[in-house]
């Protein structure tokens, strides 16, 4: 049996197909491949980087969907189907919203590809794909290792794997812990340390949500990279630096820095999204926390959500100043989104704040980038403009010159002073590229 393992682009420039010059491995469809049995003949496609070969004799067509690629996910279905390939999709989208995907495939598989992808082969193979396949939380790739093969070079070179799965925090925004729940689950230190070493590349990027979520768990595993010598980014929240072991073994397992979710910095709007970890650091502006993280020589990539309740123009402003005046190695302005599912797409849904009927990811009007909602003290062109504004003002050229001479991350070493070299300019360019981008290729 052939089994096409798929992932969709995002969309579409306004005259062009969009090429992401930032892409990284496709993950996910590494694990699914590691689950697969070694008689069934698999093709990976990367609609980020080449045109789907739908003609190309298969058997099935399992396609990886996340919201912002959900429109592009129906649109390849749609071309198999039509040519008698059945299709089944799974990811997060499809978990949080089975019913709608359910209208454009065959199959539709929610939760963890562990515990049921060996079914689905069987049943493909047999002829008898169920219409849904609901599986159980599950503890990650037990006993497996991703598996790479598949992947082409046109990557970036940084190897993607993962330690463990969700966050403990409940965050109002967050899809997921809409997806896991308020619960973590880990591999065995020694098989993630495995995975790390087969994997074959000096730089790594452990994918999870809160690779700290478990602090004991996370000192395990940090032990067991040491060996290694390796050097790895991941996401941690900002409660890590209140652990001063933990701190310790992930500088001395190679960690370089981490995604952090700042989100905001006003007390008010962390409490009322429940970014619990955040409390009480947001009033001091997180000066202790930075500082902690700075004499660790941790380059952070700050993440703020703008349009909560309590932000305004004026706030995002000082959220940009306080960026700056950080020097963040990386920084992400992110509109807030609401993602189906979620507490916050359920109360706006309520409050009538939801904008392009309420299915942003469908709406052929909706551009990346774009406010999909009301928000309470702005208007929603006026924070699109403002969070373009954070973006381009963050990564200009003065700010890229001022933020490299923090000797304590960006200039502690020459490593670290080539990657931020490498990497500023590329995300640079993807977010002025991305922004207003339509979603799928249709018009």
């Amino acid at each position: 049996m052939r089994v096409a393992l798929i992932r969709p682009n995002i969309g579409r420039l306004e005259h062009s197909l969009f090429v992401d010059d930032a892409r990284m491995e496709p993950l996910s469809l590494g694990v699914i491949a590691a689950l697969t049995p070694p008689d069934i003949e698999l093709r990976l496609f990367d609609d980020r980087i080449e045109r789907i070969p739908y003609d190309e004799p298969i058997d099935l067509a399992a396609i990886t969907v996340e919201t912002f690629t959900a429109r592009r996910a129906y649109e390849i279905a749609g071309e198999y189907r039509t040519r008698g390939v059945p299709v089944i999709m799974g990811g997060m989208h499809p978990t949080l919203l089975p019913e709608e995907v359910k209208e454009h495939c065959d199959s539709v598989y929610t939760g963890d590809a562990e515990p049921l992808w060996p079914r689905v082969l069987e049943d493909a193979r047999a002829g008898r794909l169920a219409p849904y396949y609901r599986a159980p939380a599950a503890d990650p790739q037990p006993g497996r290792l991703t598996r790479r093969d598949l992947y082409s070079r046109d990557y970036l070179p940084l190897s993607l794997l993962q330690h463990g799965r969700g966050c403990r925090n409940a965050c109002e925004y967050c899809a997921i812990s809409a997806y896991f729940g308020s619960t973590w689950r880990g591999r065995a230190p020694e098989e993630t340390a495995a995975d790390v070493a087969a994997q074959g590349r000096r730089h790594v990027f452990l994918v999870d949500d809160n690779i700290a979520a478990d602090h004991e768990a996370a000192k395990q595993l940090f032990r067991a990279l040491i060996p290694l010598g390796i050097r790895w980014v991941s996401q941690a929240s900002i409660d890590i630096v209140r652990d001063r072991e933990l701190m310790s073994l992930m500088v001395k397992s190679g960690c370089l820095g981490n995604v952090m979710g700042f989100e905001s910095i006003s007390e008010e709007s962390l409490l009322a999204m429940g970014k619990v970890p955040n409390l009480g650091s947001a009033a001091r502006r997180y000066r202790e926390e930075l500082e902690i993280l700075r004499d660790h020589g941790l380059q952070t990539w700050a993440a703020f959500t703008l349009g909560h309740d309590n932000d305004t123009v004026d706030s995002i402003e000082k959220t940009l100043e306080f960026a700056l005046e950080s020097r963040f190695t990386f920084a992400a302005f992110n509109v807030l989104m609401p993602y189906p599912g979620t507490p916050l797409y359920a109360r706006l849904a309520r409050e009538g704040r939801l904008l392009y009927e309420g299915k942003w990811w469908l709406h052929p009007q909706y551009r990346f980038n774009h406010a999909a909602f009301r928000p309470a003290r702005m208007t929603p062109d006026q924070l699109t403009e403002a969070g373009f504004r954070c973006r381009r003002l963050f990564n200009s050229p003065r700010s890229f010159f001022l933020r490299a001479l923090d000797r304590k991350t960006n200039m502690r070493s020459l490593e670290r002073f080539a990657l931020y070299v490498a990497y500023n300019p590329l995300f640079r360019r993807e977010t002025f590229k991305k922004h207003g981008m339509r979603l799928g290729t249709a018009p």
